[in-house]
């Protein structure tokens, strides 16, 4: 949040934090604080030291039920003192090719050992205060052990088969087999349909062959022993189509898991689901079992539904179920729905497929969200436990699945921008839940090599987003069969080179500074856990999908730069208790969206539809006084599926009512929406005159306004990469009554009250600087309500000096020269202050380095450490110092600077350590200091420093990359050197304080 050189009106977090250091004015929340702040639990330091419940996660990966009790509970306590919350136990071990050595009929998914190790951990969270999150099957998608491809309960799939006719001739034979053979281990398939359609070459695209939908005839009838006898009318070429119904034969990922072989379940009948709750409660959840879970037990999870076929995922209750869904038989409408690897066969008119093919698909989703989610979720609390699930793979809905869940969860490697998050925020947020969860970290090729600086600036628009908990992307068990150094790795090697996301614990240099990253996850947990979220506006989505990186029209793209926020909501949302309007926000007690926005869908052509009972709701909510803007031509809009016979015209007619409502505005070009919001008298609650990459999200308590600011993008591959900011930004509050800022530094938990801002009504304005991935906490309460005691004194509106704060000495200014300087009170009056002349930036001419360097020990899990000294006179990174080239490890780095005799209780010093990579922990005359940002490597020394010899010491992790590129070729000689160490520059950049009379 501050430049090397920085403006000097800007407000760096940093030196208004260094205040604190220096005369004792940043205060940890204390006790007269924590009982006003509402939401935050009743701790007394819930800010500085945040509960177990909000800490950051581990997925944790085991080698199926090949672990030890005991070791279990040593990576319980080493996980614990790392100062994380939990764990989720997922069984993944892509990284053994040789399956045999898991031996599943003796230590597979829900063995005897699998059990005893799910107990151990248990046991050992609960002493610790973590709780357990546990997978719903051996991985993903969900299986049950015993089931086959031919149950009932089995993942289906409708394949198809095609026989080309000319016009007036003959088909006999047998009925035409699927164009793919089944998968292994099926036996069993059974013809639902066979079908005669004309082909019509105007309906026809790249990849479709056009039919005409009435020229469809049903020959099922016609069939006898398999075998089928049919003349094709004269004109025209025609198609024979033949459905058949089987199992997927689908069984999770990396198995085997288990003994016997598990199989994926189906995840629309409730068969399927019984199939998972009944070998949990007949195999696995022994008495034990099921009170630690009451004990210490979090979640039960389900990663992405990722169902393969090579035909179209199937239910036998689909026919019945659209029927009822929608009034029309299914079978007639075949045609345009089969797949044949992801890919459309056929397809009628292209309005009409469209139509048919949302149809489908919502009865699709309702199935999927009826009968898996929710009755998943219902029995996991009769357990005591939660759902936990990322409901995305399949063109359901997403977002109305996000509101049943108890913790939707999103995933930083599959999610193409943040508008994916917001997806699942506004189904959250909609139905009154709390936590947005996030698979975080997992990154392709980088294991062993992922720092933490990019897992924080990955993370850091994810919360903007509205993400509020971290699992993160993961600890591997310790060892398994035949695994080389550094341990077993879930995923790595990966088809024999690095795999996916981390191994961490203990096994990396970093985890001596983990501390630093959990705290700070936690503390950011902690403030976007409390209160409710708030967003401007509600996105209205006619198919809710995420994972998909498709945004909204201008808020995307333009709104956001400009400090707006919004979440995406679909129509099952609008039937939820909380959708209701007051003084025109809709969800008032949640996230009190002050409009409606309404475009066309994306998914199919960007076409303004509106489904007839959507379209009701709307114009109820914007007659009980929520403002609606409606971009496209809703003026002719038509209904998402097949139209009832006058349903479009009933659609139209609600549309014209609504669009006669004085708070409704139709537009048709996207760069008017801005201006018609603010014809509506909408506006954001942060703003700043100028488009730029700030990223925020607000939390709103009783007490008061939390704004958490970040310096991030959209996306993450977007390119150019993002620049530091330093502008102006305006902060609405939704408190009365006497309201100051806060500045809350997640590193440290410190929390101090801003000198520098203006004020206008509700608005509070103040200087923002973030450097690319910064992040950095604002909170808008009452005076004193994080412990200072400045109460009503007057702040500072502008100076000329670097920096204005509050001390015991009252407010008082920073400059890094000597000079006359002006500040405008906010009481109306100037002041003038000058200061004493201030030693110039010092760079240390001489580095000491000490290397705790890691080698392979006798063993896969033992590390043996050499100890290496090196004298710098220039700082390089490791790997261009002959003597480090491949080290990987711990760095003490160690210089003296002499500060002059005239060196005062007034002066201090910033040090700037430059690039810095990765983890690091700076000590001042043997005293440690506070964990520091670690996207902005720049560290206040305050009280610290003396005149004459002060000794600095920086201590640097890196990752084991290097070491692994000579240590195991074969899987990471093809990851290049990476550069790692105390690069710099460094410089200590003295200051001194005044107070301002």
């Amino acid at each position: 949040m501050h430049e090397a050189n920085p403006q000097r009106d800007g407000i760096s977090r940093r030196a208004v934090l260094a205040a604190g250091l220096t005369a004792g004015a940043a205060l940890a929340l204390g006790a007269g604080a924590a009982s006003a702040v509402a939401g935050t639990g009743g701790a007394v330091d819930w800010f500085a030291a945040p509960a177990r419940s909000v800490r950051p996660r581990f997925r944790w990966w085991w080698p199926d039920g090949l672990v030890d009790p005991d070791e279990i509970a040593r990576e319980v306590d080493q996980i614990a003192d790392a100062g994380f919350g939990g764990v989720e136990i997922a069984a993944v071990h892509h990284s053994i090719r040789d399956k045999s050595v898991l031996d599943t009929a003796h230590h597979g998914w829900g063995s005897r050992p699998w059990r005893d190790g799910v107990e151990a951990a248990l046991r050992r969270a609960a002493r610790r205060g973590l709780t357990v999150d546990l997978t719903l099957g051996p991985s993903w998608p969900v299986a049950v052990p015993g089931l086959t491809p031919d149950d009932d309960a089995a993942a289906k799939e409708l394949a198809h088969g095609r026989a080309p006719l000319t016009g007036g001739s003959t088909y006999q034979g047998p009925v035409p087999p699927p164009v793919h053979a089944a998968a292994a281990g099926v036996t069993r398939q059974q013809l639902l349909a066979v079908q005669a359609a004309r082909v019509e070459p105007a309906h026809s695209t790249r990849k479709e062959t056009g039919l005409d939908p009435d020229s469809v005839q049903d020959l099922t009838a016609t069939v006898t022993d398999g075998t089928l006898t049919w003349t094709a009318p004269e004109g025209g070429d025609w198609v024979l189509i033949s459905y058949w119904v089987r199992g997927s034969g689908q069984q999770p990922e990396s198995g085997p898991h288990s003994a016997p072989a598990a199989y994926a379940v189906d995840h629309f009948s409730p068969a399927g689901t019984t199939a998972v709750i009944s070998y949990w409660q007949d195999h696995l959840l022994t008495p034990s079992l099921r009170r630690l879970l009451r004990a210490a037990g979090g979640s039960f999870f389900e990663d992405s539904v990722e169902l393969e076929t090579d035909g179209l995922t199937w239910t036998p209750l689909l026919p019945e179920a659209f029927e009822k869904h929608t009034g029309r038989p299914l079978l007639p409408y075949l045609p345009a729905l089969v797949l044949d690897n992801s890919n459309q066969v056929f397809a009628f008119e292209a309005q009409f497929t469209r139509q048919i093919r949302h149809d489908f698909w919502e009865t699709v989703s309702g199935l999927f969200n009826r009968n898996h989610l929710t009755a998943l979720r219902d029995w996991a609390h009769t357990l005591g436990m939660t759902l936990r699930s990322q409901p995305y793979g399949l063109q359901t809905d997403a977002i109305a699945s996000a509101a049943i869940l108890d913790i939707p969860e999103g995933e930083s490697l599959g999610f193409k921008n943040l508008d994916d998050y917001r997806c699942l925020a506004g189904g959250r947020d909609m139905a009154g839940r709390r936590v947005l969860s996030c698979e975080a970290g997992a990154y392709n090729g980088s294991a062993y090599s992922t720092t933490w600086d990019r897992f924080l600036r990955t993370m850091g628009g994810a919360y903007a987003a509205g993400v509020n908990q971290t699992v993160v992307h993961g600890f591997s068990y310790a060892t398994a069969p035949g695994v080389n150094w550094p341990g077993f790795a879930a995923f790595s090697p990966y088809n024999g080179t690095a795999g996916y996301g981390e191994s961490w614990g203990p096994r990396q240099p970093t985890w001596r500074h983990v501390q630093d990253i959990s705290g700070y996850l936690g503390r950011v947990h902690q403030v976007l856990q409390t209160g409710t979220a708030r967003a401007d506006v509600a996105v209205f989505r006619q198919t809710g999908y995420t994972a998909t990186g498709i945004g909204a029209s201008w808020f995307t793209a333009t709104g956001v730069p400009l400090g707006w926020t919004h979440q995406f909501l679909s129509g099952p949302l609008l039937d939820l208790p909380s959708a209701t309007v007051s003084n025109g926000r809709l969800a008032p007690d949640g996230p009190a969206y002050k409009a409606l926005f309404v475009e066309g869908d994306f998914f199919y052509g960007s076409t303004p539809t509106l489904a007839v009972e959507d379209a009701r709701k709307i114009l109820a909510l914007a007659e009980a006084g929520l403002p609606v803007v409606l971009f496209g031509a809703f003026d002719q809009a038509l209904t998402p599926g097949v139209p009832e016979q006058a349903e479009t015209d009933r659609l139209r007619d609600l549309l014209a009512r609504l669009l006669t409502l004085p708070h409704v505005v139709r537009v048709t070009d996207k760069a008017a929406v801005g201006d018609a919001l603010a014809g509506l008298g909408v506006s954001a609650d942060v703003r700043h005159a100028t488009a730029s990459t700030l990223l925020n999200a607000h939390r709103v308590t009783a007490d008061a306004d939390f704004y958490y600011l970040c310096n991030g993008k959209h996306a993450e591959t977007v390119k150019p990469p993002v620049a530091a900011i330093d502008h102006d930004v305006t902060l609405r509050r939704t408190h009365g009554g006497r309201t100051v800022p806060y500045l809350l530094d997640p590193w440290t938990g410190e929390a101090v009250r801003l000198a520098r801002y203006t004020e206008d009504g509700a608005d509070i304005t103040l200087r923002v600087t973030l450097q690319p991935g910064q992040t950095t906490i604002v909170a808008l309460g009452r005076p004193g309500l994080f412990g200072d005691r400045h109460g009503t004194s007057a702040h500072a509106e502008a100076t000329d000096a670097d920096a204005v704060l509050f001390t015991d000495r009252g407010l008082t200014l920073r400059a890094r020269t000597a000079g006359t300087w002006t500040t405008r009170l906010s009481q109306g009056r100037t002041a003038t202050t000058r200061t004493p002349a201030v030693p110039a930036p010092i760079t240390p001419a001489r580095w000491e380095l000490e290397v705790e360097d890691w080698y392979p020990g006798s063993d896969a899990t033992r590390t043996d450490h050499v100890r290496r000294g090196v004298t710098l006179e220039t700082l390089r990174p490791w790997s261009q110092i002959p003597e480090l080239s491949d080290s990987a490890g711990i760095g003490r780095y160690r210089a003296t600077v002499t500060l002059p005799a005239g060196w005062t209780s007034s002066h201090g010093a910033e040090l700037e350590l430059g690039q810095v990579s990765d983890t690091f922990r700076v000590s001042v005359n043997g005293r440690r200091l506070p964990a520091a940002d670690r996207l902005h490597p720049v560290v206040d020394l305050g009280p610290f420093l003396r005149r004459g010899e002060n000794t600095l010491e920086i201590e640097v992790a890196t990752p084991l990359i290097n070491r692994l590129r000579v240590a195991q070729p074969t899987v990471f000689g093809g990851v290049a050197r990476q550069d790692h160490g105390l690069v710099g520059p460094v410089r200590l950049v003295p200051y001194v304080q005044a107070a301002v009379r």
